[in-house]
């Protein structure tokens, strides 16, 4: 899972794209956009929805270096917020964890 963090933490973005998810973190209810940004009704734990978050952030990313006219920035943010969230949540869980030495 720390691979998965390190691919979160060198997503390169826009700086307004960012700043935009940054707003947005203090509300994200993991219940609520999760299920929204995944079109799904079941929650899987982080570290599976944080790929397909990824998969579906690199779809409108193409999209919007692409210019393409489908492309919906408000999609793009929410989806955004949903990573830092679920990254938030999957160094939260892999903090707590005590090696078995």
């Amino acid at each position: 899972m720390l691979d998965l963090l390190s691919q979160v933490a060198t997503l390169k973005r826009p700086k307004l794209l960012v700043r935009a998810a940054r707003f947005g973190i203090d509300d994200y209810q993991r219940d609520r956009h999760l299920r929204r940004v995944l079109k799904s009704e079941s929650i899987c734990h982080s570290g599976p929805a944080l790929l397909r978050l990824m998969e579906i952030e690199r779809e409108h990313n193409d999209l919007r270096v692409a210019d393409d006219g489908s492309y919906l920035i408000s999609e793009h943010v929410n989806v955004l917020v949903a990573i830092m969230g679920e990254a938030q949540l999957l160094r939260a869980m892999t903090a707590n964890v005590t090696p078995i030495t």
